[in-house]
């Protein structure tokens, strides 16, 4: 206790203003009032028949602004993994069989752009933090709407409903050489408008070897012609560097957890191979709105987008270069049946498609040596699909939605003129779902679905970084079945919602390491996924006005019983083994404290349980517990001019944990460590005209 005050002390001159509204931002804004625009919901999480996480701007910045990891990881059933900085990890009601890093079988889009290349890869950790203000999670399959993806959809929204002109400028730093700086432009009214935005971000980091900088720009702008029709258009340039330390074994993670993986037989350390990933990206999107009646409207996005990545690694140097292009139209339908029932159907496609190209050359240092591999990879992929939803005035709503799915890779090994074009494609697959919600009191909705979902595999796991071409790889595909309930008490000062499902996935692809840590990727039998999700608010708003504003107490939790089915492993049976890298509990909780003066503190905790770290079980990585804190104090001088001045701790009490395990790796270097306690402060200066 004694060190959560002096957390307390520290931090005790922060204000919170919103990166991108005109009002500072207020915590008692409860998540149940956020509108969910999922599977064209556009209603109220508390009405939302479905698993979904909302994210807001509040919910960023209980943390220090640099990351959205730990407001991540504060919601159910998601987990954010951070091998190093800058190297990110995501999944969603699963393991990181499939991810040696970036994002898989999840698809995400950014403003309403698919994000997620037709590779089926995602570079999440090309966004700053100021790229993201609000997130919302779609937990479990997802592909009757949004196409491939066994684990859900992400949808990240960069913009906030209230806009105001003017500029912004943000400052922050902390332990290990941690710097963050943010500025931001504002021109023009709600009707039209440009939002220009700056961001760099470095630090040494915690480990040897893990120095990081990112450098991001973009350009926002909205024009509303009429009533009727409005032009938006998002565009960014990411520039990413960070050093690879790579995992460690036990012994190494005991002996010295802050080292980088030293050299070992033919193969050097991390400094010696100066490890490392440098990466670009560009992306440009323009998404069109034209109502054609009160009743039809349609939504038309289309975008291009490049990345260059180059990779040394402790065993070559991958150069990768893919550009790619595509675009999403979506028409929607709205009709009174009758003075009881609604009916809303949408209807809609998505296409991508990508021209690749990845070489591999013996890794000097650093620097290209001899050519290894030079491949032409082509992919494409299209979705159609429709859904339809009805309302009655009895509080029932059912949604009935499908998808058909085709995509195709083929791969051309220039570098071998004699060996043939190696090609897959995957054939239709249709991904259902079904849903349906009844409110039986207006403070309770209970709800339950079925849905289908399927994920070929990516680029990089057909040509993985053992370089050898894998196109018999099948595509994984699995069935939901799910139930949940969501009440609000006490005028909504309580919210508690609870969801439990029981997922069956086929064809599971999974991560292996060979003997040189080159990943390769085969498929795993079956798995049989049950979990409940849970979480729950109480926010206290004084009737007498005072000291306080407003108190929040806010936790989640989750529990998952993940087994393989049936899988065997050359002799090995390994049915009933938990799938590695899946924490059976999970919990985090927090304490959300307001002032009338402005002063205001967060409080968070984490734990987590041990998880397995191979197949076979035989090694683990313990449980931990973490807790931070953040203070402060909001202050605007007048209407225009207001500033944002904070400090905190993550990891109070100096926590030694592994954050992103290297599961299956050969050798057992499972484990790369996480911060210990570190400090954080900022400056944030507001200016609206």
């Amino acid at each position: 206790m004694k060190h959560v005050v002096t957390a307390l002390i520290l931090g005790c001159s922060i204000s919170y203003v919103t990166a991108q509204t005109g009002t500072p931002q207020d915590s008692a804004k409860t998540l149940q009032e956020v509108e969910v625009r999922a599977y064209g919901q556009n209603r109220q999480l508390k009405e939302a028949g479905m698993a979904v996480s909302v994210i807001t701007p509040a919910q960023l910045e209980r943390y220090n602004n640099m990351s959205i990891l730990p407001a991540i990881n504060a919601t159910p059933g998601v987990r954010m993994e951070e091998r190093s900085p800058g190297s990110y990890r995501l999944n969603i009601r699963g393991s990181s069989l499939r991810s040696p890093f970036g994002v898989r079988n999840v698809k995400v889009y950014w403003n309403g752009i698919p994000f997620t290349d037709p590779g089926g890869s995602t570079y999440l950790n090309q966004f700053s933090f100021y790229n993201i203000r609000q997130v919302e999670i779609v937990r479990g399959p997802a592909s009757s709407l949004y196409g491939a993806g066994t684990g859900g959809a992400v949808l990240l929204n960069s913009r906030t409903n209230d806009f105001k002109a003017g500029a912004e400028i943000g400052y922050g730093g902390g332990s290990f050489g941690m710097f963050n700086l943010n500025a931001q432009i504002r021109t023009g009214d709600s009707d039209r408008n440009n939002i220009f935005n700056y961001s760099r971000q470095s630090g040494d980091g915690y480990r040897d070897h893990t120095s990081f900088r990112r450098d991001m720009a973009s350009w926002e702008s909205q024009f509303k012609f009429n009533d009727r029709q409005s032009l938006q258009t998002s565009v960014l340039y990411g520039d990413l560097y960070y050093q690879t330390p790579g995992g460690l074994t036990k012994a190494e993670y005991l002996a010295n957890p802050r080292g980088a993986r030293p050299a070992a037989g033919m193969f050097p350390g991390a400094d010696q191979a100066n490890a490392s990933i440098r990466q670009q990206t560009f992306l440009a999107g323009i998404t069109h709105n034209y109502a054609f009646s009160e009743a039809l409207e349609n939504t038309t996005t289309v975008y291009g987008a490049f990345s260059m990545l180059k990779n040394p690694t402790f065993r070559n140097y991958e150069k990768r270069s893919e550009p790619h292009f595509g675009g999403r139209s979506v028409f929607t339908w709205r009709a009174a049946i009758s003075d009881a029932t609604r009916l809303t159907i949408l209807a809609g496609a998505e296409a991508q498609r990508g021209f690749f190209n990845t070489k591999t050359f013996a890794n000097n240092g650093g620097s290209p040596a001899a050519l290894q591999t030079d491949d032409e990879i082509n992919n494409w992929l299209y979705s159609v699909f429709a859904q339809a939803e009805l309302q009655f005035k009895t509080g029932t709503t059912i949604q009935a939605g499908v998808s058909s799915n085709k995509s195709s890779i083929s791969i051309q090994r220039l570098s071998s003129p004699d060996l043939p074009l190696q090609k897959r494609t995957y054939n239709n697959e249709w991904a259902p779902r079904v849903a349906v919600s009844q409110k039986l009191i207006p403070q309770l909705l209970l709800y339950a679905s079925v849905s289908q979902g399927f994920s070929p595999p990516t680029s990089q796991e057909v040509l993985p970084s053992t370089t050898e071409i894998n196109t018999s790889l099948n595509a994984e595909h699995g069935v939901n079945y799910e139930a949940g309930v969501k009440s609000n008490w006490f005028n909504n000062a309580l919210y508690v919602e609870v969801n439990a499902f029981r997922y069956q996935l086929q064809e599971a692809i999974v991560q292996r390491r060979d003997g040189s840590g080159a990943d390769y990727f085969e498929n795993a039998g079956s798995t049989r996924q049950e979990g409940i999700e849970s979480q729950a608010r109480y926010l206290f708003v004084p009737n007498k006005p005072g000291f306080l504003s407003n108190v929040q107490l806010w936790a989640s939790h989750t529990w998952y019983f993940f087994r393989y089915r049936n899988f065997k492993q050359l002799n090995t049976d390994l049915k009933g083994k938990d799938l590695p890298g899946v924490s059976p509990h999970t919990v985090a909780a927090g304490l959300d404290v307001n002032t009338k003066p402005g002063l205001y503190t967060n409080i968070t905790f984490f734990y987590s349980d041990p998880v397995a770290l191979n197949d076979a079980n035989t090694d683990h990585a313990g449980s931990y517990q973490l807790t931070g804190a953040r203070a402060g104090w909001r202050k605007a001088f007048n209407a225009h001019i207001s500033f944002d001045l904070y400090a905190g701790v993550d990891n109070l009490f100096n926590t030694e944990y592994s954050l992103g395990n290297d599961v299956n790796a050969a050798g057992g270097r499972y484990f790369n460590t996480a911060p210990g306690v570190n400090y954080f402060g900022g400056l944030t200066l507001r200016y609206d005209w």
